[in-house]
């Protein structure tokens, strides 16, 4: 018994050290959050483990009643008669100390035997009699600390507000949902390339574009997209293609040769798509002092066309 008990001890030990660390590290994580929560998990974890230990050590010694039980009863059915000493370490073993007592009386306190007529009822079926037994203390104690639990519980997160109520665990948890969600969704945005790429339509993204394209675009191809040191955007002709994905790839990658520049390493690609997204608004604008065609005329492919992208045609000459 001894072996158990002392593996149960060091379970016990471990697990409120492990709550402990983790109360400690979770209040220098976040210093603005109370302690108290963090050690009402560890209490509850200790709890748990007490329980658990309790209910493994009563398995133990019912397990050693019983056996001890059935070998007297074996002896007694052979007529069998032990030995002086034996009979006098048996007796010393009946003796019960004090815990054996509390133990019997307030989680066992089964009915003897010899007095179990005085419970049975009077029918039977097929020969078998049943007991009128009371109620386990066992179960009876346990429903008691479920019930006091209950009251400190229903204190410390309902009536004192010390803990979250379910409607602040709810609205945590969407808070962190929607973290989570703009997490994602820039991941998603970001992982977009000149093979995937759609035009945006939203009018927050394509403002977004606008001001991308007048801080760094304006300067070669004019803040109306007419043209300047670059070609116009907004008529039919294109040097190196037009849509959604042809702009998004010059952005991107550049054109040395002309003097087009590579945004990648300044711009993000949800940024890169938002301004090459504006640029297709440009085309058909005629601008004042648009500068003179360039390229050939660009015509969108069928496989290309959707209408869910918007407009089509413009880009990057």
């Amino acid at each position: 018994m001894k072996p158990v008990r002392n593996i149960l001890l060091l379970i016990l030990m471990a697990l409120a050290e492990h709550g402990w660390s983790q109360a400690v590290e979770s209040a220098a994580a976040t210093p603005g959050q109370a302690l108290f929560p963090n050690i009402m998990t560890m209490v509850l974890v200790a709890t748990a483990a007490i329980l658990f230990i309790v209910a493994m050590i009563y398995v133990v010694r019912v397990n050693q009643f019983l056996y001890k039980r059935v070998l007297e009863l074996e002896a007694a059915k052979a007529g069998i008669t032990l030995p002086k000493e034996a009979a006098e370490a048996v007796a010393a073993k009946v003796q019960e100390s004090f815990w054996t007592r509390m133990r019997k009386k307030y989680w066992e306190d089964p009915v003897p035997i010899e007095r179990e007529a005085e419970i049975m009822f009077h029918h039977d079926f097929d020969g078998i009699r049943e007991l009128d037994n009371r109620l386990p203390p066992w179960w009876v104690n346990l429903f008691i600390i479920t019930v006091v639990w209950s009251a400190i519980y229903m204190f410390y997160y309902h009536w004192g507000g010390g803990g979250p109520s379910s409607i602040d665990e709810y609205n945590q948890e969407v808070e962190r949902a929607k973290k989570e969600i703009a997490i994602a969704m820039a991941g998603a945005a970001n992982a977009v390339d000149e093979s995937s790429v759609q035009a945006l339509t939203e009018s927050a993204a394509l403002a977004e574009g606008e001001l991308i394209f007048k801080n760094l675009c304006a300067a070669c191809h004019g803040q109306l997209g007419e043209g300047g040191v670059g070609p116009n955007l907004t008529d039919d002709y294109w040097l190196h293609g037009g849509g959604i994905k042809n702009i998004f790839k010059v952005v991107k990658y550049g054109v040395p040769e002309k003097g087009m520049i590579s945004w990648q390493s300044q711009l993000t690609p949800s940024d890169i798509q938002k301004v090459a997204s504006y640029i297709l608004t440009l085309h058909g604008t005629n601008p004042p002092n648009g500068k003179e065609p360039q390229g050939e005329v660009w015509k969108e492919e069928p496989q290309e066309a959707t209408s869910e992208t918007g407009p089509s045609t413009g880009s990057i000459n």
